[in-house]
């Protein structure tokens, strides 16, 4: 076993470094895969590590970030629109797994009433794990999700009392009435001042200084001040935390720089720490050896599924839903994690729960995290289709917006190329202005030269083809948050930038830069290698993997990509499925544009291949590829770079990440 702090510490970054890597490949949600890397490293592993005080420090810190950093995403314009259906599924969603987690556990498992209670608390609780599934497929905002996150409000909140009052009565023996209201008074003080005093105090602080270091300081100083208050007046150091989340969340913006260091630092320290030191906490000997550990967990898995999945089905009924509406309720409120972790931490350290219950209880997290992940997956990948289709089938002409271009130049030879192709995506009735952009890391006079001859051949060709042109220059030590930024600023719906000709596919296509600009921005990106003048194209072949169709974007670029070939007059091919080619067909022709379009049918890449012997010099290959963890991603479009720098080393090139929502 190793005792050194510093050699503890480099473990502890090895498996969250490489756990992060080999959880997304094996498609393992990250939270069942830290506490499994905890079991392995732990002492009833292989017996690297022990718990020592660095995993109580920063689990306990750990599960309070959790719950705020759930509180603090939630989109609260959202939750208010759908919040009566969501209050009613919460109420149902608490109660059920609450009635049968006393009745089931005192009775199936032979618990004291009080244990009981604690694992009901359990099976009332869950956590939104699966929630980055939901916005993988753009569906944020649907009914069933936002039902299930103000749901989740309920169930939680009520969770948490109720493992309040089971932490009191453990503590002091007995529960009398005067206790309950004093408790209440005291939580509705703790309510008041946190609500009345956080906002007014946080506007002052953000408005007082604008380092990000010390907001972030701030925020986190904040939050453990909150969970003091709650375990002052006899609450959970969690429900604390999960109200300042909420308190504060109109003043933290989703896509701010704070929020981005929130879930940084969260998701790199704080949250993985405490989820290993769970899973260091489980006797694999245990669990494996005795038969009683196993049939707790079985029937605590089916108790605590099966009730949510009937709450899930009784809003299904009440609220009118459809089936994949009751299923990704089902699989966002199935996962279990801070709450319910912290129920067994509770447990643990009060002895309510024994060894085998303590262990069933986490087999318990395990088992209820894997089935909510594959249901979520299931009923995202349905909804995402059904919205497709039903957008497409709502869709009058002319209601795709009008481009908002950003063209990203580099230099003066390909700023023409690049500005020519982004102007015959244009409809001949968007008034709205293209902006050419040029980012300057530094106040070298040769940058600066090119920077001037880049954006006026960038402004050129606007006038030239009386589109009116912004034309921008920036200063940005990085230039994908330049990029970034003026995209955000300028309420861009895509940006264009060049492809080095010197480099090679590879490095173009999945280098560092490229990778980083499609994952920090989540409009259309649109890489351009044009060798010839655009206006010289004669065919237009589009590559389109399955399941875009499904991407948000999906309707964005197929009105570009068919704008550009009616306006240089080229014959548009669309290879794809069969499926997606007649959805490809209904957007073009409910958008009114008329283009001589092809359409054939792509089943494999090796189909795609084979049209490098039919390409001409004058042709343009269109590649419509996907962001990592999109859904139309798959690992064929990791490796397609190869078939491109094999096959296209000398074609004019574009290839496009739709806009993923």
């Amino acid at each position: 076993m190793i005792h050194n702090t510093i050699a503890i510490f480099l473990i502890v970054l090895l498996v969250i470094l490489v756990g992060s890597v080999l959880f997304k490949k094996l498609n393992i949600p990250s939270t069942v895969g830290l506490i499994v890397a905890g079991i392995a490293i732990g002492p009833f592993g292989f017996n690297l590590l022990e718990r020592d005080a660095s995993f109580r420090i920063f689990g306990d810190v750990g599960i309070l970030y959790i719950m705020f950093q759930a509180a603090v995403e939630i989109d609260m314009f959202h939750l208010k629109a759908q919040l009566r259906k969501g209050i009613l599924f919460g109420v149902l969603t608490a109660l059920l797994p609450l009635a049968a987690g006393v009745l089931g556990t005192h009775y199936l498992l032979g618990q004291s009433w009080l244990t009981s209670a604690l694992v009901a608390s359990m099976f009332t609780s869950h956590t939104l794990i699966t929630y980055p599934t939901v916005s993988k497929f753009g569906l944020q905002n649907t009914r069933p999700v936002v039902i299930a996150v103000c749901g989740t409000i309920v169930a939680v909140m009520v969770a948490l009392l109720v493992l309040a009052g089971v932490s009191q009565v453990s503590a002091s023996g007995h529960y009398s009435v005067s206790q309950l209201l004093t408790m209440l008074a005291l939580t509705a003080a703790f309510m008041l001042v946190v609500g009345y005093v956080y906002p007014p105090v946080t506007r002052y602080f953000f408005k007082s200084t604008t380092d990000p270091v010390a907001q972030y300081i701030y925020i986190l100083a904040m939050v453990v001040i909150a969970a003091l208050l709650a375990k002052a007046v006899g609450l959970e150091g969690i429900l604390g935390a999960f109200y300042a989340g909420l308190v504060l969340n109109k003043l933290i913006p989703g896509r701010s720089p704070l929020m981005k260091n929130i879930r940084f630092v969260g998701d790199a320290i704080f949250i993985p720490y405490f989820l290993i030191g769970v899973g260091m906490l489980i006797n694999v000997h245990v669990v494996v050896e005795g038969w009683s550990v196993l049939w707790a967990a079985a029937i605590m898995s089916g108790l605590a599924l099966g009730t949510k999945w009937i709450a899930a089905y009784g809003a299904q009924k009440i609220l009118k839903l459809s089936h994949v509406d009751r299923g990704l309720i089902f699989g966002l409120t199935g996962g279990k994690a801070a709450a319910t972790i912290a129920a067994v931490m509770i447990g643990y350290e009060t002895h309510l729960l024994n060894e085998d219950m303590m262990n069933a209880s986490v087999v318990m997290i395990l088992i209820c995290c894997i089935i909510a992940s594959v249901r979520t997956d299931r009923s995202a990948l349905q909804l995402r289709k059904e919205e497709t289709a039903r957008g497409l089938d709502r869709e009058e002409l002319g209601s795709v917006e009008m481009a908002r271009q950003v063209v990203a130049v580099a230099n003066p030879i390909t700023a023409e190329g690049l500005m020519r192709m982004a102007l015959f995506m244009r409809k001949r009735q968007n008034t709205n202005p293209v902006t050419a952009l040029f980012v300057r890391h530094n106040d070298d006079s040769a940058a600066t030269v090119m920077g001037r001859d880049s954006l006026e051949a960038a402004d050129s060709i606007a006038e030239e083809m009386d589109v009116p042109c912004n034309v921008v220059e920036r200063f940005d030590l990085n230039a994908v948050s330049g990029i970034c930024n003026l995209a955000h600023e300028q309420k861009a719906t895509e940006i264009m930038i060049g492809m080095h000709r010197k480099s090679s596919v590879v490095d173009t296509f999945y280098g560092s830069f490229i990778e980083k600009l499609v994952n920090d921005c989540h409009r259309m990106v649109m890489l351009s290698r044009c060798f010839i003048p655009v206006g010289t194209i004669s065919r237009i072949r589009v590559i389109v993997p399955p399941g875009a169709e499904y991407e948000t974007g999906f309707h964005l670029w197929v009105t570009r990509l068919a704008m550009l070939a009616s306006n240089i007059e080229a014959r548009i091919t669309f290879l794809s499925r069969e499926e997606c080619g007649r959805l490809i067909r209904t957007a073009i022709a409910d958008d009114g544009i008329e283009v001589d379009a092809r359409y054939g049918t792509l089943n494999a890449w090796d189909d795609f291949i084979l049209t490098s012997g039919d390409t001409e010099e004058a042709d343009l290959i269109v590649l419509i590829t996907a962001r990592k963890g999109s859904i139309s991603h798959t690992q064929d479009l990791d490796q397609i770079t190869n078939y491109l720098s094999r096959h296209f080393r000398n074609n004019n090139l574009l290839i496009v990440y739709p806009k993923q929502f």
